[in-house]
């Protein structure tokens, strides 16, 4: 009998149920789980900003300028100063102009305060290029960096 029931002699259906029309939901709740997961880490880094600690380097001295450089500090209290020479902050341009003229192509060497707060310099920075120097060297102190 086991050999009759082998070779399909119940008519060929052999107990064949109908196609299954059912999705498996399975793998699809899996796939989203994991979407969900990837979205849900890499949505707060796309969103707010992220907190920046820059490095501290040290970089190899500049050589020195075979002549006086020119230097520009700015003080806490917004004091300007070209060389040792206090100047008022609207003579800066014309001041500059009339030290090294149009076309100076040295660098000017830039030193700010460590309490001047970075919209200060970068105002002082703009005039400065806006007037046509180009060439601006920050300076940092060299101890610090070790």
């Amino acid at each position: 009998m086991a050999g009759s029931w082998a070779s399909g002699s119940r008519g060929g259906k052999r107990g064949r149920r109908g196609l299954a029309a059912e999705i498996n939901v399975t793998p699809l709740v899996d796939v989203m789980l994991v979407l969900l997961i990837v979205f849900m880490i890499t949505a707060p880094l796309l969103t707010t900003g992220v907190e920046v600690s820059l490095p501290k380097a040290s970089a190899d001295n500049l050589q020195a300028p075979k002549s006086q450089p020119l230097s520009v500090s700015l003080k806490t209290n917004g004091e300007i100063f070209i060389q040792d020479t206090q100047v008022a902050p609207d003579e800066l341009v014309s001041t500059l102009l009339a030290i090294a003229g149009e076309g100076y192509e040295e660098r000017i060497y830039l030193r700010a305060d460590e309490g001047v707060n970075y919209g200060g310099v970068m105002d002082l920075m703009t005039r400065m290029q806006r007037a046509g120097f180009r060439n601006i060297a920050l300076v940092t102190d060299p101890k610090a960096n070790q």
